[in-house]
């Protein structure tokens, strides 16, 4: 034991290892009254890990060539040890991933974390989220089969909508050639694998170097740095580690749960985390009935077809991604928990999800008149929930905060 004593004090003096565990692990107090809302934080880390691992194998066997990636994939599937395994845990780590992103997202919305002083925390977690778009796409065209090559041509045309000759110097860039080809490849293969990951990975330690040090926000939405203890203990907080590093593990296990049986059972989820025609192999000259993104970009996807106009529906879907990093100026109230929040604010977050969760599905399907109008009136009220936050917020009338958490 003398030995390991020792060896960490030789660390220590050359490095902060005890000291950044006290104050990120065994030291950082949290508040008392974290629920189940709370583990999507943990979680969306945990799947950050199993991308970054299953993808290191899958580069081992993966070739980014327009002759040979669809290829490479079904050697992947098919002849290398485990590697239908690693695959399958990587496509549905990617959809599990925004899953988790996005009930992380709500929750910072039913409880205010991104108000004063989490805008920055917010901030970064914003621009996590895009790093996450851009991956999740990039990684998207790479298995080459049909609806990778027609999805990634539509989207990548739609920069072409910006004008002054910006749209076409962008998408020329972001191709590499004129079509996509084999140079689209290899520059979305670079981009996927080295450099959004790196963004993505500092992304994530600003984000949680930000929350440890402004402290992490609860269902109440109290400070509970305003009450200490002789010691400058926060009388409602305790250790994140172990009281919530083992409430975190029961949360994990349960995750993984659902997370391998849909890697063992159903890792396509009837299409709509792998598509049927990824199964093709690209062809460009033969374009699939219907081209939608997957379904975590359907939502933005719905607000682009319901705008009739080419550059206003791109800055429409653009939009509905940029007003969220102005959400903490936007609502103007102090007041941060959803508990103590009134009902026309409890409305409009209820008409935003749903309205969200719609535009998702009608991301999905073949536009029709009625598709189109419907996707139009959720888009109106996507946008409007930010309106009436806005106009609300100012003279909201709360329910009063109690000093300390409650259970």
């Amino acid at each position: 034991m003398s030995k390991v004593t020792d060896t960490i004090a030789w660390i220590d003096e050359r490095f902060p290892l005890t000291k950044s565990w006290e104050t990120h692990v065994s030291k950082y107090y949290a508040p008392k009254n974290f629920n189940f809302w709370y583990y999507f934080g943990s979680l969306a880390l945990v799947v950050l890990v199993i991308q970054i691992v299953t993808g290191i194998f899958l580069t081992m066997n993966y070739k980014p060539d327009g002759e040979l990636a669809f290829k490479s994939v079904e050697y992947i599937m098919r002849d290398v040890n485990w590697g239908w395994l690693i695959r399958y845990m990587h496509s549905t780590g990617a959809s599990m991933f925004f899953v988790v992103v996005y009930l992380h997202m709500f929750r910072a919305l039913m409880y205010g974390s991104y108000k004063k002083p989490r805008e920055l925390l917010w901030i970064f977690g914003m621009f996590i989220y895009l790093a996450l778009m851009a991956e999740a796409f990039m990684g998207y065209l790479l298995p080459w089969g049909q609806m990778s090559f027609w999805g990634a041509q539509v989207i990548i045309s739609l920069f072409g909508a910006i004008p002054f000759g910006i749209g076409d110097a962008l998408t020329l860039w972001l191709r590499g050639d004129y079509v996509v080809s084999d140079a689209t490849l290899n520059r979305f293969f670079a981009l996927h694998v080295i450099a959004v990951p790196l963004v993505l990975v500092f992304l994530v330690i600003a984000h949680i170097v930000a929350l440890h040090e402004v402290g992490s926000n609860n269902p109440d939405g109290v400070d509970i740095k305003k009450l200490k203890d002789a010691n400058g203990v926060p009388l409602d907080g305790i250790p994140f580690h172990p009281y919530y590093t083992v409430k975190d593990m029961v949360g994990l296990a349960v995750f993984l749960i659902i997370f391998f049986a849909i890697v063992f059972y159903a890792p396509e989820m009837g299409g709509y985390f792998l598509e049927h025609a990824n199964y093709i192999p690209a062809d460009p000259l033969k374009t699939p009935e219907h081209i939608a993104p997957v379904w975590y970009f359907t939502p933005f996807y719905a607000i682009l077809r319901a705008v009739p106009d080419k550059l206003g529906g791109v800055i429409a879907m653009f939009m509905a991604i940029v007003v969220l990093f102005f959400l903490p100026w936007i609502d103007r109230n102090n007041v941060r928990s959803i508990r103590y929040r009134s009902l026309a604010y409890k409305g409009i977050l209820a008409a935003f999800v749903i309205a969200f969760i719609v535009l998702g599905y009608l991301g999905m399907q073949q536009p029709t008149p009625f598709r189109t109008f419907l996707s139009q009136f959720c888009s109106l009220v996507y946008f409007g929930f930010f309106v009436a936050l806005f106009f609300i917020s100012r003279n909201e009338q709360t329910r009063r905060v109690p000093d300390r958490v409650t259970h």
